[in-house]
């Protein structure tokens, strides 16, 4: 187990500077445009391919860090760019990580690839899970995968949502039920490969915030796949299936969810998200503070103004420990007996809604314009109480986790 630290490695440091150099010189001058077009900057991902940023190599490299600081780091500095421009760059992450996850070496070796592209022809994934009546509640899931022995093919069919590159995909990768009566223990994922029939883009949603990135339903008519793009094998899945099917015969045996339990492993990436944008809109209330004069003299004189700032520089330095202590305790192996991860989450995705908040108020009427970022940074920071579990349900893993029972 690593020592805690809250001091990066000299490496991470360089990292952190190079990123930040990145987001000041690249996404930022395109922040406004790509949140204006609606559109997935593929010039922008295209340089972060060409520099390296926009690989599975480089988020695994940071991912294994001892200090597990790595991917928070990594996640504040492209989000304190943009939130949208950032979305877009890390979404196939979700993707990649899944098939890392659950998928075989030939599997990884094969579809990882084929995910990023190369720095002359990104490509982009999307991990499908999410659908019309089943966000949080993961166990209403209707897409349903039946599998044509005769012919050694997954047939799948169902409709999924909030697709981050949903539709625009070279691969998608596909939660599905196998065994209905199973309920979340009888989901398993799956590669859909490019150019696949059956699979189509349904509604492209027009969003709030985070507007850059690609969000849009999947729908999956008779989607034919080959047996080998069950991820991890069928006989893996038969093992699984096999096991949870005598414990329910059992009864009385309540496991713990897994999707929930990678869910809470993966929170505090998200909370750094957050503490990105919060940070992001700080710095500009407090420049503004500094130069805007009224009655003579610079607003930050004025204890009202000076006090807001004061708190919002408190509330994201707070943010960023949990999500720090969050990570170091998966990188050490650690288990969140009190929910740290969903505490990271919360506390971090709230803080940058209010954060953002006062920035605009401190700004005033100029805030309240396209003219300055915080109204964008404003919008952005909404998604981060909705997006990887609610903040009401992160209340509810908290509670539940205090209280010894079971996250289903």
């Amino acid at each position: 187990m690593s020592e805690f630290t809250m001091d990066l490695s000299e490496e991470q440091k360089e990292i952190r500077e190079w990123l930040h150099g990145f987001s000041v010189d690249v996404i930022r001058p395109a922040a406004a445009e790509w949140d204006e077009r609606e559109e997935t900057p593929w010039p922008v991902i295209q340089e972060a391919a060409k520099l390296g940023i926009y690989s599975l190599d480089f988020y695994a490299q940071q991912y294994f860090a001892p200090n597990g600081l790595g991917i928070p780091m990594i996640m504040e500095e492209l989000f304190w760019g943009d939130a949208g421009i950032a979305l877009s760059i890390v979404g196939t992450g979700l993707a990649a990580v899944g098939v890392v996850a659950n998928g075989t070496e030939e599997q990884i070796g094969t579809w990882i690839p084929q995910m990023y592209g190369d720095a002359s022809e990104v490509k982009v994934a999307a991990f499908c899970s999410s659908e019309p009546d089943a966000g949080s509640d993961v166990g209403s899931m209707r897409t349903r995968a039946v599998y044509d022995e005769a012919k050694d093919e997954w047939v799948l069919n169902g409709t999924k949502t909030w697709a981050t590159n949903g539709g625009i995909a070279n691969v998608h990768v596909v939660v599905a039920s196998v065994d209905p009566e199973l309920g979340t223990k009888g989901h398993a994922s799956f590669i859909v490969p490019p150019r696949t029939p059956g699979l189509s883009q349904g509604q492209k949603f027009q969003k709030h915030g985070i507007r850059a990135s690609h969000t849009a339903e999947v729908v999956l008519e008779d989607v034919r796949v080959p047996g080998s793009c069950l991820l991890g094998g069928k006989d893996k899945l038969d093992e699984r299936l096999a096991r949870a099917r005598e414990k329910a015969k059992k009864g009385g045996e309540r496991v713990k969810n897994a999707a929930m339990a990678t869910f809470e492993a993966s929170r505090p990436a998200v909370g750094a998200m957050a503490v990105g944008t919060a940070r992001a809109a700080y710095e500009v209330a407090l420049d503004y503070a500094k130069t805007r004069e009224q009655f003579g003299r610079p607003i930050i004189d004025n204890q009202g103004i000076a006090f807001q700032l004061a708190d919002m520089r408190t509330q994201i330095d707070a943010a960023r420990l949990l999500v720090w202590r969050a990570s170091w305790m998966a990188a050490s192996g650690q288990a969140f007996t009190a929910a740290e991860g969903s505490q990271s989450k919360l506390f971090a995705s709230e803080v940058s809604k209010k954060v953002t908040a006062q920035a605009i108020q401190i700004l005033g009427g100029n805030g309240y314009t396209r003219e300055y970022p915080v109204e964008r940074m404003h919008r952005d920071s909404a998604i981060y109480t909705i997006f990887e579990g609610t903040s009401e349900i992160q209340r509810l893993v908290i509670a539940r986790t205090l209280a010894g029972v079971p996250i289903r």
